[in-house]
């Protein structure tokens, strides 16, 4: 017999849960999910559900993951399930927030109408919000919670480099590049990009002297790695001292990763909003003190 409130993680992110739930002091159970040949999900909940039960799990890959979001929270509010939150520290389909072209579908907005008809609560970080300027906009639970990696990966630079240049590579890191730099008081600057395609972009550094300066680049999502490798191409006829690249949401498809590190990058940091290699900035703390009001 479990708890007031129960977590539930699931393979994918079992680390991050359990250190959650370890932090929050409640019981933990993981989610059985069993994929037939055909790709369709099994799933299996634990026998008893707690009135009050939290679902942590990072949304990158979505697709089949908000249909087993669908799937476990109503068959938990069947079992009598009264509060369910959603942790999904990287949440998805944020970045569709307008129609550039005739036809094209706004899926921020749906996307947030889903989730927000299936959970009470959401917990989330630094979500890729560009034309609005608070997810209560588009996530309508009882309590919408949006928290910052912003000052952890400050945190973690200090402990890294003496004096580091920060700088965003578009308009959209920014505001991350800005929040990082002054919870430590460093210097910092955001180029700006001109986006091509999925793969192509130009960035175009602001003039300023960053000879023999050692710099991090900042980036919110990290997914082609093509705007951070621009980037380093760019500060490299510069005449840098160390390039270093901080991302919150490390997805990195395909070899974007290795590429990214092949061009010279000297390190690659990142939050375990996702789980990948370059995780070292836990958000443990940080979301059980969101989540406790703290």
């Amino acid at each position: 017999m479990y708890g007031d409130t129960l977590l539930l993680g699931f393979p994918d992110y079992r680390l991050q849960a359990k250190n959650l739930a370890r932090i929050l002091k409640v019981d933990f159970a993981e989610v059985e999910i069993h994929k037939f040949p055909d790709g369709e999900s099994k799933i299996k909940l634990p026998a008893e559900i707690p009135d009050k039960i939290i679902v942590c799990r990072s949304l990158n890959n979505p697709n089949e993951k908000l249909l087993e979001l669908y799937f476990i929270a109503r068959a938990a509010r069947q079992k009598g399930c009264e509060y369910i939150s959603l942790v999904a520290p990287y949440l998805c389909y944020m970045r569709q927030d307008k129609a550039f072209s005739s036809g094209e579908i706004i899926s921020q907005r749906m996307s947030g109408k889903f989730i927000s008809n299936l959970f009470d609560e959401v917990v989330t970080v630094d979500p890729h919000l560009h034309r609005i300027e608070k997810l209560e906009e588009v996530v309508k639970t009882k309590r919408t919670l949006t928290l910052s990696a912003a000052p952890l990966i400050g945190n973690h630079i200090s402990l890294q480099i003496s004096d580091p240049l920060i700088i965003g590579p578009d308009e959209e890191s920014g505001q991350w590049a800005k929040k990082i730099a002054e919870s430590q008081g460093y210097d910092y600057m955001v180029a700006e990009k001109t986006r091509h395609d999925d793969r192509r972009v130009e960035i175009v550094l602001p003039d300023s002297d960053v000879e023999d300066r050692d710099v991090v680049l900042i980036d919110d999502v990290a997914s082609t790695g093509q705007t951070l490798m621009n980037a380093v191409s760019q500060l490299k006829e510069h005449g840098v001292n160390n390039i270093y690249c901080a991302v919150t949401h490390a997805l990195f498809v395909d070899n974007a990763y290795d590429e990214l590190l092949a061009t010279g990058v000297k390190e690659i940091w990142s939050t375990d909003t996702v789980t990948h290699p370059s995780n070292c900035i836990s958000l443990a703390s940080l979301i059980a003190d969101g989540i406790a009001g703290k």
